[in-house]
């Protein structure tokens, strides 16, 4: 049974960091691209990055680019997205996908909220 585990999220000020991590289970990790989404309720879900089998290729969306960094390790069946200088509008839910851009086996999901 894939299962994919998100946490690192939480309440941050602008301007700050924090970085999501997804434990996966359940497959071959280091075969399967991953990415992340984000999802604000009422509105569609936005793909934000993803990252290959062994670490790359990586794309970030535009969006975020500069700002957030999608990292993974294989020893540990886990991805990681590291979100520095957060705005308001990067309040959401944030989800980690096995496969890749366009992914449905998606975990739970994280939320993060940005506030001051």
């Amino acid at each position: 049974e894939v299962q994919l585990v998100e946490s690192g999220g939480g309440l941050v000020q602008p301007g700050g960091s924090l970085r999501l991590s997804c434990a996966a289970s359940g497959f071959r990790f280091e075969s399967y691209a991953m990415a992340w989404a984000r999802q604000v309720p009422g509105k569609g879900l936005e793909w934000v990055s993803t990252i290959g089998g062994r670490g790359n290729p990586t794309w970030i969306a535009d969006f975020v680019k500069g700002r957030f960094t999608v990292t993974r390790d294989n020893t540990k069946n886990t991805v990681y997205l590291q979100l520095n200088s957060l705005k308001t509008d990067g309040t959401a839910s944030y989800y980690c996908a096995k496969g890749g851009y366009g992914s449905a086996e998606r975990g739970q999901g994280n939320q993060v909220t940005v506030s001051s």
